[in-house]
């Protein structure tokens, strides 16, 4: 037995108990006549006291030669501290050791192992085991854990069935790239790395699994962000014999579930609100309704004066700031500065201080006079104290552009608080996008989606104009979940293909089992999948979800620590018929 006890449990309830604990040693403190050793596991920590009073000579000179992160085991009696630490489950004791074995020694680590280390993000993600002994890791990752297990109890109770489905599988066109494995037994021929389980889930529902689920791996080969990792993780569900308000019920009660059981946080308002609201309202499809500085619309108001910029533009767009009328003219010139970068991609921006006393300063009163300005208060729903923000330009450009100093401006004012939560549906998403430079319309979600019932026939006037019957589950301004109702007949959904661009040839290659299987009595089905990894970021209060992954990848996709990916041995090149030219 290596331990009696773990490193967090011992507290005056244990005093002169003879215990055994096994850890890291986390920090050395030698006076010479007294060491003081802070043992640390999973649990917690525990101080070791060696005595030269009450301490064997052999194990006081073995104390002398510990190092940090030392793996040992110990055999000592609990007393009570003399110095007391009160910011520790355990710092009314210590135990006084009367034997010690090293279990492993250890080389200096490269950083710190502490919750506030010196080692930067770069260091740590190569030595990613130390860093996993930090507390801020260790409880990333426990909480991580925990939310799964929510997750598991909810559905399990709700009658959703765990079914496992191949990583192994068919390549198909379904948004990005496919992560490809070659097949040594299959000359020529490869696996792809599915990027979600989107045609076994709907293949479980032909076969009357009814209720599915699965938190499971998938794969998408695209450029990387900090919320983005080439692998992550979903809670991937599919329900049959259901319309969306079926599928929107239950999975609110999950997020309720989980606020309630993992932040004792009660949410009683789900609201929806159409795509079309959110991009006119928010400029963007999963806003953060925390706060308000919604858009307000001022072409009417703000063109044919004689101010060309705004007479100019297909779009004039402006937003109320609470109480920044107070803003110096240095703060809103950095403002403009912000949305001149080119990650934003603004030409400048136009503002309007509604003072305390009601008197309205615009930028632009060469223009406008405070008529005009009060108009602008108004759509914007300003008031004394605010400062209004205004871009114009390009209709989708601005709104994106505006978004994006909405989220700016309401981090920097302290809006966003990581203890508030804001659950959103969006629905009634366009069932197709338009890819401006090929001019061909593409999936907005998948080619699996139902359009809104009566919308089919205006695939042939006006596909842009047909409805989507999809919805995203939105909170504090992140998309954690998204999905559909699908289509469940094989005409619809060989109608479907030749919209997307797919000759019935390459339908039939692509998805030939699918649309087979639809053939042997499909049920109406439908389904949902939440981001676990973001899902869980953003119920531990913080914005990447690489915080939260036992092992991540860089921005580069590789991972540092066992140097990955990395080149192959020439005999497995050869196995595999494969020739690599670069």
């Amino acid at each position: 037995m290596y331990r009696s006890h773990n490193c967090g449990e011992l507290n005056l309830s244990d005093i002169n108990k003879e215990v055994t604990l096994s850890g890291w040693v986390a920090k050395v403190r030698d006076k010479g006549f007294v060491i003081w050793a802070d043992l640390r596991d999973r649990y917690g920590i525990t101080q070791l006291i060696f005595d030269e009073e009450r301490t064997p000579k052999e194990i006081m000179e073995t104390a002398k030669g510990l190092g940090r992160e030392f793996v040992v085991q110990i055999t000592g009696t609990v007393i009570e501290r003399t110095s007391k630490n009160p910011n520790i489950p355990t710092g009314e004791i210590e135990v006084l050791v009367t034997a010690i074995k090293i279990l492993n020694q250890s080389l200096v680590p490269p950083f710190t192992i502490e919750d506030q280390t010196d080692g930067g993000e770069d260091i740590r993600m190569k030595y990613r085991y130390l860093d996993i002994r930090r507390n801020p890791v260790k409880e990333n990752l426990i909480f991580r854990h925990k939310v799964a297990i929510e997750v598991r109890k909810y559905l399990s109770d709700e009658g959703f069935i765990e079914v496992e489905t191949p990583y192994l599988i068919k390549s198909t066109p379904e948004g990005a790239r496919d992560f490809v494995v070659p097949s040594r037994m299959n000359e020529g021929q490869f696996y792809a790395l599915p990027q979600s389980p989107q045609t076994f889930k709907q293949l479980l529902m032909v076969g009357g699994m009814d209720k599915y689920f699965q938190i499971v791996k998938c794969f998408r080969d695209e450029d990387l962000r900090a919320d983005r990792q080439p692998e992550f993780t979903q809670i991937d569900c599919e329900m049959a014999f259901v319309e969306q308000e079926d599928i929107l019920n239950v999975f609110e009660g999950l997020t309720r579930h989980l606020l309630q059981e993992i932040k004792g946080v009660t949410v009683d308002s789900f609201p929806r609100m159409t795509y079309d609201d959110a991009m006119k309202k928010y400029g963007n499809d999963k806003p953060d309704i925390r706060f308000g500085m919604e858009f307000g619309e001022l072409n009417a108001v703000a063109q044919h004066k004689e101010f060309g910029v705004f007479n100019d533009a297909e779009l004039v767009v402006g937003i109320a700031v609470p109480g920044a009328a107070t803003y110096t003219r240095k703060e809103i010139d950095a403002l403009i500065d912000w949305v001149r970068r080119p990650q934003i991609g603004a030409k400048g921006m136009v503002y309007v201080k509604y003072n305390a006393d009601g008197s309205l300063k615009s930028s632009v009163d060469k223009f406008y006079d405070s008529n005009d300005l009060a108009e602008w208060a108004k759509i914007t729903g300003a008031k004394p104290g605010d400062l209004i923000c205004v871009l114009s330009g390009d209709a989708n450009k601005t709104r994106t552009q505006l978004s994006a100093l909405r989220m700016e401006l309401a981090t920097r004012l302290g809006l966003r608080k990581n203890n508030e939560f804001a659950p959103l549906w969006v629905i009634d998403f366009p069932l197709l996008e338009l890819d401006e430079e090929t001019g061909h319309y593409h999936a907005m979600h998948h080619p699996f989606t139902s359009p809104k019932p009566g919308q089919l026939e205006l695939l042939d006037t006006d596909p842009g104009a047909v409805k989507a019957n999809a919805y995203d589950l939105v909170l504090n301004g992140n998309e954690i979940g998204g999905g559909s109702i699908r289509i469940h007949d094989t005409d619809m959904q060989a109608t479907m293909f030749k919209h997307l661009g797919f000759s019935p040839e390459e339908a039939k290659a692509q998805f030939g089992f699918l649309m087979e299987a639809f053939k042997y009595g499909a049920p109406p089905h439908g389904g949902l999948a939440f981001g676990l990894d973001r899902l869980v970021a953003i119920l531990g209060g913080q914005e990447t979800i690489r915080d939260f992954i036992a092992f991540p990848k860089n921005n580069s996709g590789r991972d540092v620590m066992i140097d990955a990916p990395s080149p192959i041995d020439e005999e497995q090149l050869k196995e595999l018929k494969l020739n690599i030219s670069l």
